[in-house]
């Protein structure tokens, strides 16, 4: 079952076309990665879905239909931008905002002290919003966005200004809402992020989709012919290997089309050679994300 379904839309502002055709769909209880370079279109897309903007054609379906005010308070968006109140104290703030998603102030509070005594924060509630540091805030803005439980939630770039260890306290959140049935849009640029979160992801460039589907998949549709091996020491001639190249600390061989990396595997232990790697040769998702971008502009 589709939690939000896009068919066709299309956003323009004067003569900028923000969105040209865009059309996708995001299943209930999964993390879908929204991808794409700078002023690809994202945004615009991210508000037309969330009623923001009204589309100039095309049709979004969120939750089994149009959107409403009562679908407003099963939702729950994160901007990039910082939207919380400066000049409150962090708990005085967070009660607020969950009373407008309607919970009451005791639920608020409640639910607050719990979430902020799970990502770190509970020492610094009194403290005016604008007193806490860049990834305090970051932090504070995701239990804004998911205080009052929502069934669908859009977060644009949750991990900026996180170091490593709330970077992973995030990761776990997000796969534990996930496991819970929650459905969550990701707006990203850090490409490995998607990869261990995402189950399927959209690539936008100039207002359409370049990719769209499973991230396994577009892998592999991406992969060329080739292995990754490292050992410990230097590898002999294997007949089908086309081409050798150094890739990161192992080494790419390119086999000729007709050749199967299982029989590489069988010539190099045939000759001795002590492997401690070898592995199909998938790219990365930044190496996918420059080629679809770079294949899309000469289209």
């Amino acid at each position: 079952m589709h939690t939000v379904k896009v068919s066709h839309i299309a956003k323009s502002f004067g003569d900028v076309k923000a969105v040209t055709d865009v059309s996708f769909e995001v299943e209930r209880g999964e993390i879908f990665g929204l991808l794409g370079p700078n002023g690809a279109g994202k945004t615009t897309a991210l508000r037309v879905i969330l009623d923001i903007f009204k589309p100039d054609s095309g049709t979004v379906s969120i939750l089994e239909g149009p959107m409403n005010d009562e679908k407003k308070s099963r939702l729950g968006y994160m901007p990039e931008e910082r939207g919380l109140y400066q000049d409150i104290t962090l708990e005085r703030c967070l009660i607020y905002l969950g009373t407008l998603k309607g919970l009451s102030k005791d639920e608020a509070r409640q639910r607050a002290e719990k979430l902020l005594e799970s990502f770190d924060l509970a020492d610094h509630k009194t403290k005016k919003v604008k007193e806490l540091s860049k990834g305090m805030q970051q932090k504070a803005q995701i239990i804004n966005t998911i205080l009052h439980r929502p069934e669908l939630i859009i977060i644009d770039e949750p991990f900026t200004a996180l170091d490593p260890v709330n970077t992973q306290m995030v990761k776990d959140l997000m796969e534990e809402l996930r496991e819970k049935g929650a459905t969550i849009i990701m707006c990203t640029h850090q490409m490995h992020q998607v990869e261990e979160l995402c189950d399927r992801i959209l690539l936008m460039d100039e207002g359409k989709d370049l990719l769209y589907g499973n991230l396994n998949e577009i892998r592999k549709q991406f992969s060329g012919h080739a292995v990754l091996v490292r050992s410990n020491g230097n590898l002999p001639s294997i007949e089908g290997v086309v081409g050798i190249e150094e890739h990161n600390s192992s080494t790419k061989l390119n086999l000729d089309d007709g050749i199967n990396p299982q029989d590489v595997l069988s010539a190099l232990l045939e000759k001795n050679v002590i492997l401690e790697k070898f592995e199909i040769a998938v790219p990365s998702l930044d190496e996918i994300f420059i080629q679809a971008v770079e294949e899309g502009k000469q289209t």
